[in-house]
């Protein structure tokens, strides 16, 4: 198990980890400071990260437009304390002991980066309450 480094891991998972999670990934780890292993991955990910959510995320001195979809696996649900689902159903393997959150945000597929934005801040919000619960000495 990834218990090793003694911080809490965190798995995001969405159907192509091109936006939600690769937001969520992104926030958790300029938020959280190290305090938190953070992984992203997607039941069907898609061929490269989604251009309005890279530039919703820029907007916020951000960058993560050098991360790529990655696919999900049974590891990566096993290493992680917590699982964060982002509308993928119910395409993400369980496993007893693990902690599941189910956040319901609009897919930025396809949307331009104004319509990302609201989506953006709303993952932000999501996180800091994450964070205050997982890691709360990083809550400051």
């Amino acid at each position: 198990m990834a218990e090793s480094s003694g911080k809490p891991s965190v798995l995001f998972v969405c159907v192509h980890n091109a936006g939600r999670s690769q937001m969520a990934a992104a926030w958790l780890t300029h938020l959280a400071g190290g305090r938190v292993e953070v992984r992203s991955a997607g039941s069907n990910p898609g061929s490269a990260v989604n251009p309005a959510a890279v530039e919703a995320m820029a907007e916020v001195g951000i960058d993560i437009s050098a991360e790529t979809p990655k696919v999900l696996t049974v590891d990566a649900v096993k290493e992680s304390d917590v699982c964060v689902t982002m509308g993928c159903g119910d395409t993400c393997p369980v496993f007893p002991g693990k902690r599941y959150l189910d956040w319901k945000l609009e897919d930025p597929a396809g949307q331009g980066v104004a319509a990302v934005r609201p989506i953006r801040d709303e993952i932000k919000t999501l996180v800091e309450g994450l964070i205050a619960e997982i890691a709360p000495e990083a809550a400051a």
